[in-house]
């Protein structure tokens, strides 16, 4: 046996875009054992829910992370709309998932170029962020937000696209998925990412359920698991198969995020092809009295919402368990085993966003 040392990991590193912590137990070169320290952005955001309006709440929310802001915002107002028994207009749903699609496409795109600058692939990594600047540059212009959208209401939705921008969005996608077509080939086919990702990290089936792995993570240990099965919204008009992958390893988790973004480019087709004509919201009057329960599926999984209203304007309890909260789990198992090299890469499979984990 090796001599054991213990290394500090993050939070400030050029591989990680957010402030993980961990403690790594080496022998020599390789990972025996990962112990995550978290709390670095810790900023209250459930306790705050106690002392503001639920309707201003609502702007709030989706500051618990920029890149799953819009999928915030509707998950808090879907478990507003189930207290208040209230109905949410048609085109309505169409809008929130057309938008929800748009913000896995990005954030899949996010995370690709981060893949390829954690690998030195610059060029790669600048291709993959122009792509996805035309997603923001559609954001801005359906929403006025390129971050922070804003455009979710307890009832509906505040802005509306109509069919001309939304015909618009669909050619830019086309493109969009030409141009990726031929990006995947160095994620899926180079010696060097192949080497780097394949046989690393693996997390099987039965560790991932053990585990309670979630999103692309579960889906690339081969586990078919995905909220938007369940038909929320306008996911019920539409057909897809869920993205999963044998392998069980970093690049399993790999192919099933660029899985994802071509199959949100479908989603969305499909979606503007049926969206119906109608109003974008109902009114809701009153204060929340009651509480709900609500999972939605992030770009890196489910995320769960629950909230208790007491019959005041101010929420009794708003709790929000995100997907890398479960899937930091899934990451202490997968390390051990791992060359300390290969720790940045893998920390980057699971696509962690502490800003959520950390409210």
């Amino acid at each position: 046996m090796g001599e054991r040392s213990i290394v500090p990991f993050g939070p400030q590193h050029p591989v990680l875009p957010e402030p993980v912590h961990l403690d790594l137990v080496l022998e020599d070169e390789k990972v025996v054992e990962a112990i995550p320290s978290i709390g670095f952005v810790h900023r209250g955001l459930e306790s705050l829910a106690e002392k503001r309006d639920f309707n201003d709440y609502q702007y709030v929310i989706e500051r618990i992370c920029g890149i799953c802001s819009f999928k915030h915002g509707m998950a808090y107002c879907e478990s507003l709309e189930r207290i208040f028994d209230a109905e949410v207009p048609e085109r309505a749903q169409f809008l929130r998932t057309i938008w929800g699609e748009m913000s896995r496409i990005h954030s899949h795109l996010l995370w690709l170029g981060l893949l390829a600058d954690a690998f030195g692939f610059d060029a790669l990594f600048m291709q993959c962020w122009r792509m996805r600047e035309k997603v923001l540059d559609m954001f801005e212009a359906s929403t006025g937000g390129r971050v922070i959208f804003s455009v979710n209401k307890i009832g509906g939705v505040l802005k509306d696209m109509d069919s001309a921008m939304l015909k618009s969005f669909v050619n830019i996608f086309d493109g969009m998925e030409k141009d990726l077509k031929k990006l995947i080939r160095t994620f899926l086919s180079d010696y060097t990412v192949e080497s780097r990702l394949r046989g690393v990290g693996i997390l099987t089936k039965e560790d991932a359920i053990r585990l309670g792995a979630v999103g692309p993570m579960a889906r690339a240990a081969g586990i078919e698991i995905d909220v938007r099965k369940t038909g929320y919204e306008a996911y019920n008009k539409v057909d897809f198969e869920i993205i999963t992958s044998k392998e069980c390893d970093g690049y399993g988790r790999c192919a099933v995020r660029i899985g994802e973004i071509f199959q949100s480019f479908n989603i969305i087709r499909q979606l503007v092809d049926k969206i119906p004509e109608g109003p974008i919201a109902n009114q809701i009057k009153g204060n929340p009295d009651g509480e709900a329960f609500v999972r939605v599926e992030q770009p890196r999984g489910e995320a769960i919402y629950y909230a208790k209203g007491n019959g005041t304007k101010f929420l009794e309890r708003l709790r929000v368990r995100t997907p890398t909260f479960t899937n930091i789990e899934s990451l202490i198992h997968i390390l051990p085993g791992s060359e300390l090299a290969d720790v940045p890469l893998q920390i980057l499979t699971i696509d962690p966003c502490i800003s959520c984990t950390e409210r």
